[in-house]
């Protein structure tokens, strides 16, 4: 296994058992060779160029960070 997907699957390992299922779903789902990337809305792009740039710089959120935008999206 690479270094890498080492050090985010410890990440993921530190996170609630939710998150650890929600974020092991989404890996499946990208592992699956026929599977076509979502388009990104116009909308959205810049976002998604800040975040791939903040990522490229290694800026990650906390932990904290993460669970809370998990939360978000619970019922």
């Amino acid at each position: 296994m690479i270094k890498l997907l080492e050090q985010a699957l410890e990440a993921v390992q530190r996170l609630p058992a939710d998150s650890q299922d929600e974020i092991a779903r989404a890996m499946l789902i990208l592992a699956q060779s026929d599977v076509e990337p979502e388009p990104i809305d116009p909308a959205h792009l810049s976002a998604v160029l800040e975040g791939l740039a903040q990522a490229k710089r290694r800026e990650f959120a906390s932990d904290a960070e993460v669970e809370a935008a998990f939360r978000r999206f619970d019922p």
